[in-house]
């Protein structure tokens, strides 16, 4: 395995692992549950293995994942964490970006990851009205200044939300769907943030599993996995699950780009790699259930990088093939 490579967060300056990992898969929602043992072994592995940033959120297995974080990492200040609020209880009450209710969030994180200060907020999928409105980061600034928050961000669900959201000078990082994909970010909304000195992390990097390669037409998903309940939207935004693909069409487009692993060891190390090139991009937070999963991950960083040729034919795709069959607003 390749050491890690290390990357400066826009203006939080931490420097974090350019492979780091999301938490979604161990909250739940991804098919049966994951043995708590087995995940927490599978974070001190990451973290062994230079992993020194983790995704998460309060409504990720309602608190289970940031709990098992801060069993593991907690004490680890050199460990960053980012968690995430807003999505608890009826996303569009106002309240639920207000100063009150937005403290008890933190609060309540912080004690599940056993920490004093938390490395990054970020609004999670707001409405695109919380962001125009705007009230919400005055109140992160209030948190800010009261050392409940060091640095905060938003996670977004479309490019214009991200534009939009990149106007308030105390946003620090963007988190957003980005892959072989979905490469809209690419255009306009990766360049802005990086002309602004903003962080981005990559989200949905293997379009919920969909770019593993290891999918047929015909697999059935668990009742309680999103891909699904929400397969086509049902319960949050679309993108959120397989990039907004249908399923069965996704497993095709899978197959017309199965060359990316030629020479790269498997389709979700040639996924994942392809995401760490683009320019803009700080981080990519795969997910993961057990340490296999992780090193397959992380084994990402030692494959060869795309030449030109190979990143203009994946972008070729994008436009003809693969844009046109995305559903939702991204």
């Amino acid at each position: 395995m390749s050491r890690m490579e290390y990357r400066t967060l826009g203006k939080t300056g931490y420097q974090i692992s350019v492979v780091s990992l999301g938490t979604w898969a161990i909250g739940g929602s991804w098919g049966r549950p994951v043995d708590e043992a087995e995940a927490k072994s599978a974070i001190a592995y990451a973290v062994d293995a230079g992993v020194n940033f983790f995704d998460t959120a309060d409504v990720y297995g309602q608190g289970r994942a940031e709990r098992l974080l801060g069993e593991v990492v907690g004490s680890r200040r050199e460990v960053r964490i980012a968690t995430k609020f807003g999505r608890q209880g009826n996303v569009q009450d106002p309240a639920n970006y207000e100063y009150a209710r937005v403290k008890q969030f933190a609060v309540e994180s912080l004690k599940r990851l056993k920490r004093d200060t938390l490395d990054l907020y970020q609004v999670h999928c707001p409405p695109r009205w919380v962001i125009e409105r705007g009230t919400v980061f005055e109140v992160l600034d209030r948190l800010q200044q009261e050392g409940l928050v060091r640095y905060y961000g938003v996670s977004v669900e479309t490019v214009d939300e991200g534009l939009l959201a990149l106007s308030y000078p105390g946003v620090s990082a963007l988190q957003v769907i980005f892959n072989v994909f979905r490469q809209k970010p690419l255009d306009v909304l990766l360049p802005q943030a990086q002309a602004q000195n903003v962080g981005v992390l990559a989200r949905v990097p293997l379009a919920s599993g969909l770019l593993t390669g290891k999918f047929n037409k015909t697999h059935v998903f668990e009742p309680e996995d999103h891909r699904s309940y929400n397969r086509d939207g049902q319960a949050f935004n679309v993108g959120e699950t397989f990039a907004g693909l249908p399923f069965e069409e996704g497993v095709d487009l899978v197959e017309a780009v199965r060359w990316m692993a030629e020479g790269r060891g498997s389709m979700a190390r040639a996924a994942l790699r392809w995401v760490i090139d683009q320019p803009g991009i700080t981080s990519v937070i795969p997910g993961f259930k057990n340490s296999a999963q992780v090193s397959d991950n992380l084994g990402a960083l030692a494959v060869p990088p795309f030449s030109a040729e190979e990143t203009e034919r994946l972008r070729a795709f994008y436009h003809q093939e693969v844009a046109p069959k995305i559903r939702g607003p991204y």
